[in-house]
């Protein structure tokens, strides 16, 4: 069973996991009966499929939850089913297709249905937006959970790398992959993050965690928490890209001021330019992705492609339905290029040094700052199946890169089209993060429920 443009697939035993909550009262987690919904990333133990949005994979079921969907049963939380993302997480075409799988079909925004739901936590953000769900979870690369965000006017957290195990989850760019709570508030959003951390036996990065996680991250939660706080505003890149998403940006660090901030205007991040179209980059995501896809797909358990390879020529042979919008030429670059350990382990260094200690570590010390805040992206485009979502801009390259916390809050609507704010910070900096995302979402109230706005009215 799907439900069209939010769900990909309904967990048949949701009412059964909701009856043997109810009969087990005593237990009560602190997700206890809420239900939840998963990116079709993260693998269930259940009669769900998990298939990234793809045809070659249904069936897939594996006999292990991913550790996140173990943590979240744990804590009572009802999975509800699966959402719809951009197939293969956006990786199968070198244009936007946001929302789109050829399992799911187009993913479309609630506040305008013709609008683009952005990519590629497409179905979380739409489903949380919708009130299908308390909260989900989603997954990021490069601004797959902030950006989805920001289209559908709800919160994303993506968390600093290791800070979440990514154990089950199918993998992208292991170096910059996180998983992270999509939530209609900052505390849904915080409540949610406290039940997924913590060490990972499945995930080897978790053990950097040690000593930097909570179990509770709304104790960190403030409505005065921007009084006295350092913000830096980068504007070279991350502004000027889209007027309206400057315009509800500069009203935001306006509340910010009146919230007590002070506000460093501008604090660029070094090498901005640099980092958004760094060869290194590329290295690393066809090095890290061609080897964790293929490992992936060599394990899993099933009837299915055993390779990157084999994939591309299943969506050959099933090319009317595959391939009928999205070409895979995404995936067709990572199989025909390769490169070197040696080269590969170069190319993360300069990533991480260029967004690191000489990015965003640089930017923060420098003025001492708590955290930087820039729009997260533009209003979203129409979506285009044709020629591919247009794409103008965002926030969330460094972050990605350097694998450092971003989190994106509801900031404005232009012409009812959401745009939200991005605060971004060092590593395993999430607390400081969520008391002013969590303080700015106080002060000014911006979420509004979508409307569902047929495709012939306005813009």
């Amino acid at each position: 069973m799907t439900t069209p443009y939010r769900m990909i697939e309904v967990n048949p035993e949701a009412l059964r996991e909701a009856r043997r909550l109810d009969a087990g009262r005593r237990r009560r987690g602190p997700l206890h009966g809420m239900p939840v919904l998963l990116k079709d990333l993260v693998e269930t133990a259940d009669r769900m499929h998990t298939t990234a949005g793809s045809l070659a994979l249904e069936g897939l079921r594996p006999a292990r939850d991913a550790t996140v969907a173990a943590r979240l049963r744990a804590a009572g939380a009802v999975i509800l089913g699966k959402t719809n993302l951009s197939e293969w997480a956006g990786g199968m075409s070198l244009t936007h297709h946001a929302g789109w799988s050829a399992r799911g079909g187009q993913t479309r925004n609630p506040y305008k249905l013709d609008r683009s739901p952005n990519e590629s936590s497409s179905g979380t953000a739409v489903a949380t937006a919708a009130n299908l769900c308390v909260a989900g979870i989603g997954t990021e690369t490069n601004g797959s959970i902030i950006d989805p965000a920001s289209a559908n006017c709800v919160v994303g957290v993506k968390p600093t790398v290791g800070l979440v195990g990514r154990g089950g989850v199918i993998p992208g760019v292991p170096s910059q992959d996180s998983v992270g709570p999509i939530a209609r508030t900052v505390r849904d959003a915080a409540i949610l993050l406290g039940v997924l951390v913590g060490i990972d036996d499945r995930d080897p990065a978790t053990e950097a965690s040690r000593g930097h996680f909570h179990r509770d991250y709304t104790r960190f939660l403030d409505a005065d928490g921007l009084r006295g706080a350092r913000i830096g505003i980068p504007r070279a890149v991350y502004f000027g890209y889209s007027d309206h998403a400057d315009e509800i940006a500069e009203r935001a660090i306006a509340s910010l001021r009146a919230a007590g901030a002070t506000v460093v205007d501008p604090a660029d991040i070094p090498k901005a330019e640099q980092l958004e179209d760094l060869p290194s980059s590329k290295i690393v995501q066809v090095y890290e992705i061609k080897r964790a896809l293929n490992a992936y797909l060599a394990d899993a358990p099933g009837d299915h492609p055993r390779s990157l390879a084999e994939l591309i020529a299943f969506n050959r042979a099933h090319a009317d339905r595959e391939l009928r919008y999205v070409r895979q030429d995404g995936l067709e670059a990572v199989h025909q290029l390769d490169f070197t350990e040696s080269e590969y382990r170069e190319a993360l260094a300069t990533n991480h040094r260029l967004s690191r200690a000489e990015g965003i570590d640089a930017v923060l010390r420098r003025f001492r700052l708590d955290a930087l805040v820039m729009p997260t992206t533009g209003p979203p485009a129409k979506i285009d199946l044709v020629r591919g979502d247009s794409y103008g801009g965002g926030a969330s390259t460094p972050a990605a890169l350097a694998g450092y916390p971003a989190i994106s809050v509801p900031a404005g609507f232009a012409f009812g089209l959401p745009v939200g704010l991005t605060f971004m910070g060092t590593a395993w900096s999430e607390p400081t993060l969520l008391r002013l995302a969590y303080a700015y979402e106080q002060a000014g109230r911006v979420r509004r429920a979508p409307t569902y706005r047929p495709a012939d009215v306005g813009l």
